[in-house]
């Protein structure tokens, strides 16, 4: 990707842009293969459905393994379409560091409402991308936004103290803990409390469910001292507990994610979606700038930088200015 798309993949990208935009769900898994392959079609597609993305509400759900995150967006799921809402739901799977594969679990847990039209999961696996999400998700949410969903849930793969990244990807972030786990510790350590909108103790039917969120809560609350002016003001995320095997709770927690929405939008200076652009083409440009250095008319040059770099003849510094003026010089 990066070059200009021929008129017949052009043509052909519009054709399949126009028809997910207009309902058709195998046109909207067709571009969504395209752009977890980050194909010339995928590119051209986005460049007509990103002008008229930008109005779902995007929810990152993350977490430690074993909280219930699949569980908890299968409920959501239910309580949403009960309302008569759309929703789509990008869930990462890990991938083998081996094979590349991944166990695509969701499309399992979730395959009820495979026949329903107002629903869209698209299972991702996360190909080595460390932060717990594909490094397309952001993609795939804009390509469900434009068309149509309202609301789009983006489940992480579950990896622990790499999850922060789902922040910079949406409008809230809920972070999921069970109880009795310690895994509020590991929260703190991960810094997944300081992204959280929402802080949510499930399998809230388990003992210890009420302690933990009584812990959490007290944790989050607000300290006397000012925070300085030259950083971040601290989040406070609402605590709730909910049972997802049973879906107690769980309306709440749809109730909580709207008023996110409409305080969030209505306060949004435009620093949170700046960060999402921001992140966006830095990574986009990371792509290019690495697939012009491995092209065959550098491939000898970059490949000698690297063996340099390895037998400690030229330090990664000095290997990467050489590289960019290499790019340069091009």
């Amino acid at each position: 990707m990066g070059e200009d798309a021929t008129p017949q993949v052009s043509s052909r990208a519009t054709e399949l842009a126009e028809a997910a935009m207009a309902g058709d769900r195998g046109a909207l898994a067709r571009l969504l293969t395209a752009v977890e392959n980050r194909t010339p079609l995928a590119e051209a597609a986005l460049r007509r459905l990103y002008p008229v993305a930008g109005k779902a509400h995007l929810v990152g759900i993350t977490g430690p393994p074993g909280s219930g995150k699949s569980t908890l967006v299968a409920a959501l799921i239910g309580v949403v379409r009960a309302a008569g809402r759309a929703v789509a739901v990008v869930a990462v799977d890990p991938s083998s560091p081996i094979t590349g594969g991944a166990l695509l679990g969701d499309r399992v847990r979730m395959q009820s409402y495979a026949g329903d039209q107002a629903v869209f999961i698209r299972s991702m696996a996360s190909r080595g991308h460390a932060g717990g999400l594909a490094s397309t998700t952001t993609t795939a949410a804009a390509v469900l936004d434009a068309a149509g969903f309202d609301l789009v849930l983006i489940e992480t793969v579950g990896t622990g103290q790499s999850e922060v990244e789902v922040a910079a990807a949406a409008d809230t972030t809920v972070v999921l803990e069970a109880p009795e786990m310690g895994d509020e510790v590991q929260a703190i350590k991960a810094g997944l409390l300081e992204v959280a909108d929402l802080v949510v103790v499930n399998k809230g039917d388990k003992p210890g469910a009420l302690r933990t969120a009584a812990q959490l809560r007290a944790m989050l609350v607000p300290t006397v001292a000012r925070t300085p002016t030259d950083r971040p003001t601290p989040k406070r995320p609402e605590v709730m507990v909910t049972t997802a095997s049973t879906g107690e709770g769980v309306p709440e927690l749809l109730a909580a994610l709207d008023r996110h929405r409409a305080t969030g939008r209505a306060a949004e200076s435009g620093g949170a979606r700046r960060t999402r652009a921001e992140a966006q083409v830095w990574a986009i440009l990371g792509e290019r700038l690495r697939a012009s250095l491995v092209a065959p008319e550098r491939a000898g040059t970059t490949e000698a930088v690297l063996e340099d770099v390895a037998a400690h003849r030229l330090d990664p510094y000095a290997a990467a200015d050489r590289l960019l003026r290499e790019l340069t010089a091009g």
